[in-house]
Formats: C-alpha cells, sequence, structure tokens
C-alpha cells in the first residue's frame, strides 16, 4: 500500500512539474522570446509542446525547422487540423504551392465547413495558374461566409483585370456593404470603372480613397486623368500637379500636364511640360516627340515640326504614321518637288504593307508630285 502511495505521489509531482514547465514555456512565447521557448517546449516534449516549437520557429523565421515540426506532428496526428492549417499557410508563404494545395485539398474535404480552408485553396490553386478551380474555391468561401472580405476581394481582382465590369462589381459590392471603408476594395471598383472607360463613375472612388488617406501616386495619376478625360481640365491640372511631387511620377506628371494644356489650346504651356516630361526620362519618348511636332504645327513652325517628327520616329521605327507626318511636313516646307518626292517614296519603300487608306492617300500624292515635275520639266 505504501509503495502504490509513494507512486501517485511521483507521478503528481512529474505531472505537476510539467504543467509548471509549460507554463513557462507559454509565457516565454507569449512575450516574443521564441528561442527560449523552443527549449523550454523541449523539455515538455509532449504534442502541444511540439506543436508551439513549430510556432515558435515559424515566428522566428526558420521556416524549415517550422515546416519539419508540423510534418512530424502531422505524421503521428492526421487528424491534427490546426497544425495542418498552419502547415498550409505556411508552405503558401515559402512558394511550396503543391504541397500547400494538397494540405487545404485534406482541410477542405473534412467535416469542418470553414470558409478559411477554401479561401487558401484559392490561393494555393492561383498561385498554380490554375484560375478555374482557384474562382471556384473563393465562391465557395462566400457561399459559406457572404462577408469573407479576403474571397471577395480575390474575385473582384480577377474579374477587374479580365474587364469584366458586372462581375467585378457584383463581388467588390458585396465586400463594400460589409465594409465601406476598405481602401483595397474602392480601388477595386475605382479600377473597374477606369478600365472601362467610365472616368466619370470611376472619380468619387479615387476621390474617397485620397479622403481616406491613400495618397498615392497611382491614385493621383488616375484621378488627374479620369478628371482630363471628364472634361474636368482645371481639377486635371491641379492633380497632376500634385503628381508631380512623387519624384518617380515627375515625367508622368508633366505628360499629363502638357496633354492637358494642349487640349485647352494653352500651346506654350504644353511644349514646356512635354519638354519637361521628356527630361525627366530615361527611356524613349516617340510620343512626346510626336506631341511637340503638333504643337509646333499648330503654332506654324513647319521645320520645328518637322525636327520633332523625325525625333520621334527615330525612336520608334515601327510607327510609320509618324512619318508619314514628316513627309507631309516636308510636302510644306521644301520648295524642290523631287525632295518632297523622295520622303514619300521613301515611306513606302520601308513599309510596303501600310493600311490601304494610308497607302492610296500617299500614291496619290506620289502621282500628283511626278506630274508637278513632269509640267515643270516641259
Amino acid at each position: 500500500m505504501k509503495k502504490i502511495i509513494v507512486l501517485i505521489l511521483l507521478i503528481s509531482c512529474k505531472a505537476g512539474a510539467q504543467t509548471s514547465a509549460l507554463a513557462v514555456a507559454d509565457s516565454l512565447y507569449a512575450l516574443g522570446n521564441y528561442a527560449s521557448a523552443i527549449n523550454a517546449y523541449a523539455e515538455v516534449g509532449d504534442e502541444k509542446a511540439s506543436f508551439q516549437i513549430a510556432r515558435s520557429y515559424n515566428s522566428i523565421g526558420n521556416y524549415d525547422k517550422s515546416i519539419a515540426q508540423y510534418t512530424a506532428i502531422l505524421e503521428n496526428n492526421p487528424e491534427f487540423e490546426l497544425a495542418r492549417f498552419e502547415l498550409g499557410k505556411l508552405l503558401l508563404k515559402t512558394k511550396n504551392y503543391a504541397s500547400a494545395m494538397e494540405m487545404f485539398q485534406v482541410l477542405t474535404s473534412s467535416e469542418q465547413q470553414n470558409p478559411e480552408y477554401f479561401y487558401y485553396l484559392g490561393r494555393a490553386y492561383e498561385s498554380l495558374d490554375k484560375t478555374d478551380k482557384s474562382n471556384k474555391a473563393f465562391k465557395i468561401a462566400v457561399k459559406m461566409d457572404s462577408t469573407h472580405l479576403r474571397s471577395l476581394y480575390a474575385l473582384g481582382k480577377y474579374y477587374v483585370g479580365q474587364e469584366i465590369r458586372d462581375s467585378a462589381l457584383v463581388y467588390i459590392d458585396k465586400g463594400l456593404q460589409f465594409y465601406g471603408n476598405d481602401v483595397a476594395m474602392i480601388n477595386l471598383k475605382a479600377l473597374a470603372y477606369f478600365n472601362n472607360g467610365q472616368f466619370k463613375q470611376a472619380i468619387p472612388h479615387f476621390e474617397r480613397l485620397l479622403e481616406l488617406g491613400e495618397e498615392k501616386p497611382f491614385v493621383y495619376e488616375k484621378l488627374a486623368f479620369s478628371y482630363f478625360r471628364n472634361w474636368e481640365p482645371k481639377k486635371a491640372l491641379e492633380t497632376y500637379h500634385k503628381l508631380s511631387g512623387f519624384p518617380d511620377k515627375k515625367a508622368a506628371a508633366y505628360s499629363g500636364l502638357g496633354e492637358v494644356h494642349f487640349k485647352e489650346k494653352a500651346l506654350d504651356s504644353a511644349q514646356y511640360y512635354i519638354e519637361k516630361s521628356i527630361e525627366e526620362r530615361m527611356a524613349t519618348f516617340p510620343q512626346e516627340y510626336a506631341d511637340l511636332g503638333r504643337i509646333a504645327r499648330l503654332k506654324g513652325q513647319t521645320k520645328k515640326a518637322m525636327d520633332y517628327y523625325v525625333k520621334a520616329w527615330e525612336e520608334n521605327k515601327d510607327d510609320y504614321y509618324n512619318y508619314y507626318q514628316i513627309c507631309i511636313l516636308a510636302d510644306e516646307y521644301y520648295k524642290d518637288p523631287k525632295t518632297r518626292l523622295n520622303y514619300y517614296e521613301k515611306l513606302l519603300e520601308m513599309y510596303p504593307d501600310i493600311v490601304p487608306w494610308l497607302k492610296e492617300r500617299v500614291t496619290k500624292r506620289i502621282t500628283e508630285i511626278k506630274e508637278e515635275i513632269h509640267f515643270v520639266g516641259n
């Protein structure tokens, strides 16, 4: 009898010590002292301690050890859903997409119908470029929980990217009903309209993003362009000026300012900002040179306009339309008909497959100039 009592006391003492050690380990983990927590959990040695070790390795960024620890736990207890869920998310984070997909497939087939499982399954499919399957998983998550914001966002983002506005708005509006100030959803709604060319409808949503503190260059850039296309030049100019405050967006801002001023027939201002846009860029800018050519032509500066179009064509020689503009300007500038003829003939020589209407126009002009040369020669 005494031996039994002693054995019970020893077991009780061991259990008490284990409980105390686990409490110490939990305290270290809660305080973020993960390295010490790992050592403390290792002394406990049960399944909960092993689970916490896996979490601790994850928290300190030692993902390989964390994955190995989670895997060992699941080998001993494949029904441990929380361990499988956390392992799946970690595999997704470390770009082990196929393995992550397998984890979430197991979870979604379990009795516990959890929208989070389907959301992460969708993320795994998405990472593997299995779009149909990812959207199906996101839709199941939304069916389970109509307020599942991340699944609604994923579906909205997909349809915005595909420029299917009506489908995008179905999911975006559901998300905004749940959380009206979600900046990601508001941005998607603005883009759904913007990408569809509905600039008037896009404007209030871009404005709302700014009200919510999303003062980011892409918002200013798209809002400025929307104002411009909605014939609100004053607001467009103000917004482009704000965009110019971002160092890496100066070129885009100046280009936009030039475009607005050109539309408003403020040719000197348009020229000034387009030239500043060119100064800011380190890449090619055929469109800017072409715009300067248009401005110079409207100002009656034929030779200057031709020089700008030559630069535009040299930046992108696939664009035969810029060379056609050179031909027209040369036709106006040069008195010698042979010089003018040479430009048009060179156009057909370099671009034999130009669009029919332009080819017809150029051919007609060549005939006219040849007749002029013949007449002068006689």
